[in-house]
This record gives C-alpha cells, sequence and structure tokens, in this order.
C-alpha cells in the first residue's frame, strides 16, 4: 500500500499544533487503570506561572486605597483567602457506586499510603474514574484528576495524572507545569516526552527541541527514548526540517526485524516523514512494517502458549526462502525475533 486512510491521525502530524492522539509510549497513560479552555473560564495561573496580581493575597482593594485587605485577618483567614486566589472553584465530579479502590494500580494505590484512609481512598477513586473515562470522555477525566490534586497535591503520580489529563483536553499549558511539578517530586524523567510535545502543542518547537536535548538518552527506558525522538521529529517537521526529522528517528530502536510495543508508533512515525520526503516507496514499506509488528504483538499478546510468533517472513526468490528457513532454524535454538509489550522475548518456538 502506498498510503494509509488514516495517517493524518498518525505521530508527527500536527493540525493545530498538537499530535492528535499524542506520545502513546506507554508512560503517558494514566496509572490504574482536548478542546482548549474555553474563553471567560478561570484559569488557576496567568500565562507567567504566577497568581494573577488583581487577585493575590494582600493586592490594593480598590475600594479603600489607604490599605490592603489582608489587615486585620487571621493566619487561618489569609490562608483561606491564598487558596481562594489560585483555586478557582471546583465542584467534584460523581463517583458511582461501582467504582473500588482495588481497581487501582497496587503501585499507584502505594504512593498514596502517606494520607489518611479516608483521603487515600478518594484519591483512588477518583483516578479510577480517570482510567475509565480519558479515552472517552477526557473532560470529565480532567476534572477527576484535578479533584485527586486538590486532595493529594504532593503525590508525584497524582500530578503526573493531571499533566496527562490538561494534554488530552488541550491545555498544553497547565500539561507542562504539571509535568515539571511531577519531575520535581518524582525525579524521574519518563515523562520527557510529553513534556516535549507539550511545549509543540503552545507553537514552541525550539523549547521542545532544548527540553528534548536536555536529558540523556541513555538515561531513559527504551520505551520513551522512541516517544521522545518521535515528539522531535514532530517539532522539526513544525519548524519545515524534513530531513532533520528524519534524522532524530534514526535510534537503535528502528529494526524492522524486531517487535517491541513501541515499534508500530515508531514505524508509523519513520514513514510519515519519509512521505514528507516523497519518498513513497520506503514510506509504504515502513507501513507494511508497522501493520506487520502490529499483528504479531496481538498475536503474542493473545497467545495462550505464549509461544514464538514470526513476525516478517521474508518470500521472493529461493535465496529469499533459503535465508528465511536459517532464520527459522536460529530462532529454534533461542533466537527469537518476536517482543512482548514489557519487551522480553516471547518464549518457546510454535511449529
Amino acid at each position: 500500500m502506498s498510503d494509509s486512510p488514516d495517517r493524518e491521525k498518525r505521530p508527527g502530524r500536527r493540525q493545530d499544533g498538537a499530535r492528535a492522539d499524542g506520545p502513546r509510549g506507554g508512560s503517558d497513560r494514566p496509572r490504574g487503570s482536548r478542546p482548549p479552555q474555553k474563553s471567560g473560564e478561570k484559569k488557576l495561573w496567568t500565562t507567567d506561572g504566577k497568581p494573577a496580581r488583581s487577585a493575590a493575597p494582600g493586592a490594593r482593594d480598590k475600594a479603600n486605597r489607604g490599605g490592603y485587605r489582608d489587615e486585620g485577618l487571621t493566619p487561618e483567614e489569609l490562608r483561606q483567602r491564598e487558596l481562594r486566589a489560585v483555586r478557582p472553584h471546583h465542584d467534584d465530579p460523581d463517583i458511582p457506586e461501582d467504582v473500588s479502590v482495588k481497581e487501582l494500580d497496587k503501585g499507584a494505590f502505594n504512593e498514596l499510603k502517606t494520607l489518611s484512609k479516608e483521603n487515600a481512598d478518594g484519591v483512588a477513586k477518583h483516578l479510577v474514574m480517570v482510567a475509565r473515562l480519558i479515552e472517552s470522555d477526557p473532560e470529565l477525566a480532567h476534572k477527576h484528576a484535578t479533584s485527586a490534586s486538590r486532595r493529594a497535591g504532593r503525590i508525584a503520580m497524582v500530578r503526573e495524572t493531571l499533566a496527562i489529563t490538561a494534554y488530552a483536553t488541550g491545555d498544553y499549558a497547565l500539561a507542562i507545569r504539571e509535568l515539571r511539578t511531577y519531575r520535581r517530586i518524582s525525579g524521574s524523567n519518563e515523562q520527557l516526552a510529553l513534556m516535549v510535545d507539550s511545549e509543540r502543542g503552545l507553537g514552541r518547537p525550539d523549547r521542545a527541541l532544548e527540553l528534548g536535548r536536555s536529558v540523556p538518552r541513555e538515561s531513559l527506558t527504551p520505551s520513551t527514548q522512541v516517544a521522545v525522538a518521535i515528539a522531535m521529529s514532530g517539532a522539526r517537521l513544525d519548524q519545515g526540517q524534513p530531513e532533520a526529522a528524519l534524522a532524530e528517528l534514526h535510534i537503535p530502536q528502528l529494526d524492522a526485524k524486531r517487535a517491541y510495543s513501541y515499534s508500530p508508533e515508531l514505524f508509523w512515525a519513520y514513514a510519515e516523514v519519509l512521505d514528507d520526503l516523497g519518498r513513497d516507496a520506503e514510506a509504504a514499506e515502513w507501513r507494511e512494517n508497522a501493520d506487520r509488528a502490529e499483528a504479531a504483538l496481538y498475536a503474542a499478546s493473545t497467545d495462550e502458549d505464549d509461544d514464538l510468533i514470526e513476525v516478517f517472513e521474508e518470500l521472493g526468490s529461493e535465496e529469499d526462502s533459503a535465508a528465511s528457513d536459517s532464520a527459522a532454524d536460529e530462532s529454534a535454538a533461542g533466537d527469537t525475533t518476536t517482543e512482548d509489550t514489557a519487551g522480553e522475548p516471547v518464549q518457546d518456538t510454535k511449529e
């Protein structure tokens, strides 16, 4: 095939300054389990990251220019007004009765153990709702994430979830801000790709590239390395540099002989850039590679025997057939060509 009917939905394509589906390397989804902010709605912060001056604690009262509005208030009253200044009114969304804290990933729930039991359970249920709604109703999922953050704002995983839902709703400024907070609390760079893509969403490809280069690639997991490479490639496309975009994708994981969880998206992104360069034949070949990788990974995930599945069969000349037979013999001896979603070889050989 020379093209794909849904190629506009593939990585690297940007209609409004952001990927339609976002980096999907695995780390960008909420554990446990997009229209932009409407004009006129209250914002948490101003564009420079500080509370609006007119609403800040201690701001001058226009009706009383002789002093400040905080005069005569108790510390607790000042604290309450400070919170109101940076937190617009928010009503917690309803949680269905069938929601259980047991639905939350155990690792995520363990991060909530610093909270009281009642608070931890409430946060956990909001996070479960995020996982349920993130695909079908990202706006409502974001409301649940906001409620969780108000209850547990010092928990890294909660701030990460809020960032992801903000990204899903198109609020890239909030997404990048929350991702920076998440990184500061957790010390992890595994959401670097989403940070890069959020900068793209704000129309700042230069800053996106600078951010992507700020972290050594070798310090990241393979799936995150792939996600960052795709986001960096997209930033190059934003700048009108398809050759540089292709170079960003020349990474060790670009191997058509093996299929990992991140392989299909990487192959599709590579095909998209080849399209932009007018190299249609090569683009079609990489789309076929992506389709085969997806099929092989799906087959591996549904195979009850967890057997080895050949990803790519070499068809054509007798020499190709002989080479394929030789490769099959090597696979039977222990060499595998398909990897499961965790990056581990699928065991045994399927005759």
